[in-house]
């Protein structure tokens, strides 16, 4: 296996103890922060090649929220990393009880191309502040993104401890094969499955960022001018290739005909009269990418937009009408500029047919009445929620982030992160003297004695819990 040696190397330094010290930690956080100083400006230029990403949103995404992370982490990893007492019954009341936030080990995290940048370096930051060796694989379709971080990198890491890889999917199979700690794997529900199954043979657990088909309710009562700006800027910030963007609208058609003009308008204001010619609006991927969505356009009606250039690798922000639940459109994560709308009656249709899917990444609601939002919230199952607005529950590192289903597995963002790649470890420190006390559970056993340890070592019910 290619990649053995490498994955031998950093565990030898991981059952070293080099990577748990809190002094070595913060240095190596210091270094990634540094990274993100010192090659800012090629990481605006590398995000550029990869997909004309605007340097605006590159900084937003690739850069902002790294350092949101990473400012987090530095202020709160000393009392992340104490030991945390925890309630100890009768029979346990002289000893000490706490967990250990221990390190899991070696960890692989396996970075997509929608935010290249942030989406490697956000659990790599969770890795290095729990106290882990990680090995990271940056996206090889994002190929500027890939090699910046593949040669700057390593520089300002621990080498011993921390490597980049750079592998397409026949090689990423190779590195899968080496046992890992933990792995972290954000991308498709399909290589997502691939690495479920990999890491299954170690009995590895894993963390999966997967995505999803993001449902915007939009209801008949709401500012139309505010929601046509936010769901545009949601659905068309780096071309729609975000994997939280709001997938498809459902609306009443009276709410569509008053939404479609608001649209055109916007999209207007936002990227001109020709989208192509705006330094504001990026590129697809890469050609199959380019294909695949030049293929669901075919789904309903263009309303908005449409055009494509596929030597450009450009597809117009585009909004569909007359879209069919069984169209194809409505059967894929989109990850393009397209946005399909869906007529529903009321907010029960709206609900029934977000229920009736994969339980997505994100699910927005757009209403002016509180009663709606909240039914929408209880009756719904999704990885995040926001109202009134797209994309904006990201920039908080005090949320959790992560899908539920087909849209993920486990959660990250601020001391989330830290969590998932911390082990628990219960622990127990019972003293060694006074002996006497335990003879009550030592055979010969006796009718007596059952009573007296249940009451030593049981929960007791306190009565009913209400909700405020």
């Amino acid at each position: 296996n290619p990649f053995a040696g490498l994955v031998a190397l950093l565990r030898a330094a991981w059952l070293s103890g080099k990577t748990r010290p809190l002094e070595y930690r913060v240095a190596q956080l210091e270094a990634l922060g540094r990274f993100l100083e010192e090659k800012k400006q090629e990481i605006l230029e590398a995000a550029a090649l990869d997909v004309r990403k605007p340097p605006f949103e590159a900084e937003l995404t690739e850069i902002l929220l790294c350092k949101n992370e990473l400012h987090e982490a530095l202020n709160n990893l000393c009392q992340w990393m104490k030991d945390e007492p925890v309630e100890r019954n009768m029979a346990t009341r002289l000893d000490s009880a706490f967990i250990r936030k221990d390190p899991y080990g070696v960890v692989l995290i396996i970075g997509p191309w929608t935010c290249p940048v942030n989406l490697l370096l956000g659990p790599l930051i969770g890795a290095v502040a729990a106290g882990n060796c990680a090995v990271v694989k940056p996206s090889e379709m994002t190929k500027n993104i890939e090699k910046l971080m593949a040669e700057a990198l390593p520089s300002y890491l621990d080498r011993d401890c921390f490597a980049v890889v750079t592998a397409g999917v026949q090689e990423t199979s190779k590195l899968l094969e080496n046992k890992f700690d933990y792995i972290f794997f954000t991308g498709s529900p399909s290589m997502g499955r691939m690495v479920m199954a990999a890491a299954a043979q170690h009995l590895t657990p894993v963390m999966l960022e997967l995505g999803g088909k993001n449902p915007c309710y939009v209801s008949d009562t709401c500012d139309v001018r505010s929601v046509a700006r936010r769901v545009a800027w949601g659905r068309f910030f780096n071309a729609g290739q975000t994997c939280v963007a709001p997938d498809y609208v459902l609306c009443t058609l009276e709410m569509q005909r008053k939404l479609l003009p608001a649209l055109q308008k916007v999209i207007t204001e936002f990227y001109g009269s020709n989208p192509r010619e705006s330094s504001d609006f990026g590129r697809i991927v890469d050609e199959k990418e380019f294909q695949r969505l030049q293929m669901l356009l075919r789904s309903g009606r263009v309303a908005i937009g449409g055009q494509t250039d596929e030597k450009d690798l450009y597809i117009a922000p585009t909004v569909l009408v007359d879209v069919q639940p069984s169209d194809p459109i409505m059967q894929e994560i989109i990850l393009g500029p397209i946005l399909p709308i869906v007529i529903v009656a009321s907010v029960d249709e709206a609900i029934d047919f977000i229920n009736n899917r994969e339980r997505p990444l994100a699910l927005y609601v757009f209403s002016s009445d509180d009663k709606v939002v909240a039914q929408v919230l209880e009756r719904t199952s999704s990885g995040g929620f926001c109202s009134n607005d797209t994309l904006m529950h990201l920039i908080l590192t005090s949320l959790p982030f992560g899908g539920i289903g087909c849209s993920g597995l486990g959660k990250y963002h601020g001391k989330f992160t830290f969590d998932t790649f911390t082990h628990q470890r219960g622990c127990l420190h019972r003293n060694m003297g006074l002996e006497a006390l335990n003879a009550l559970r030592y055979p010969p056993y006796s009718q007596h004695r059952v009573g007296i340890v249940c009451a030593a070592s049981g929960v007791k019910h306190k009565g009913s819990c209400t909700l405020l």
